[in-house]
């Protein structure tokens, strides 16, 4: 159907800009799996790292996996500031090159429970998004870490993002951690490769990953997921401690089912 006012011959123009772009744009993340295939994993990686339990872990692959780690921690005024406390001292202890980098803009832009102390954290209603949900966060940090990636001359950035826990965040999906890759690329003439490690598995998956490094006792212990600010096991009651309580009990019944 012609719409009123728009000639054919431009609507067929149109429809093949389009195929046009769908083409170039699977052309693109071909050329990102074949980058995935052709860098090794070896070199230098840039670890995107608050100082919780995924960031911990995806820390703890990323020294298993390359020759040179450089963490990167984001300040964006959270009202869980103490994460970067954290971020710090597990980035000495570990011996790994860290970089805060201020992003108060973030907190101008994004109002919200985790950028206010005046709002109450809640959980999503009705399978939505929990009100902790910090808008163009994952992608402005992912962003950022890859200016300093290629500053370093890194061409691997690991972050922990997932979609299989609070997987209506549109940041933390695959395919848009792939069209950010593509993005990327572009953008600054550079092969790099965003690693997900936690992508496909859940809480409980992610504790299992850190036991097989060796690692369990010290990503609970040292580790700060909470809300509301505290270390370790955490309050007990925001979403992000239930959540990481949860795996960690799924995880330890499954392990000890297997003695």
């Amino acid at each position: 159907m012609v719409n009123k006012g728009v000639s054919r011959e431009t609507i067929l123009i149109r429809n093949k800009s389009r195929k046009a772009r769908n083409e170039g744009r699977q052309q693109h993340f071909l050329l990102i799996r074949s980058a995935e295939r052709s860098i090794s994993m070896q070199g230098k990686a840039v670890v995107v790292f608050s100082g919780g339990q995924d960031s911990t872990t995806c820390l703890f692959w990323a020294l298993q996996n390359f020759d040179e780690v450089i963490a990167v921690t984001f300040d964006y005024g959270q009202r869980h500031k103490l994460e970067i406390e954290c971020a710090k001292e597990i980035a000495n202890e570990l011996g790994v090159e860290h970089h805060i980098l201020d992003m108060a803009l973030l907190n101008q832009l994004a109002p919200n429970a985790l950028t206010r102390d005046d709002i109450e954290v809640k959980a999503g209603e009705d399978g939505g998004l929990p009100n902790t949900f910090v808008e163009g966060r994952n992608m402005l940090f992912l962003t950022f870490a890859g200016v300093l990636a290629k500053v370093k001359g890194a061409k691997h950035i690991v972050t922990g993002v997932c979609e299989t826990d609070f997987s209506g965040y549109p940041d933390c999906r695959d395919v848009f951690i792939k069209s950010l890759n593509v993005t990327m690329n572009l953008a600054m003439d550079y092969e790099f490769v965003i690693h997900t490690p936690l992508m496909w598995i859940d809480k409980a998956e992610t504790w299992a990953l850190a036991d097989s490094m060796g690692k369990l006792d010290y990503v609970r212990e040292k580790t700060l997921t909470c809300y509301n600010g505290i270390k370790g096991d955490g309050c007990g009651e925001c979403p992000a401690c239930k959540l990481r309580q949860h795996g960690l009990q799924k995880y330890l019944e499954q392990k000890n089912a297997q003695k």
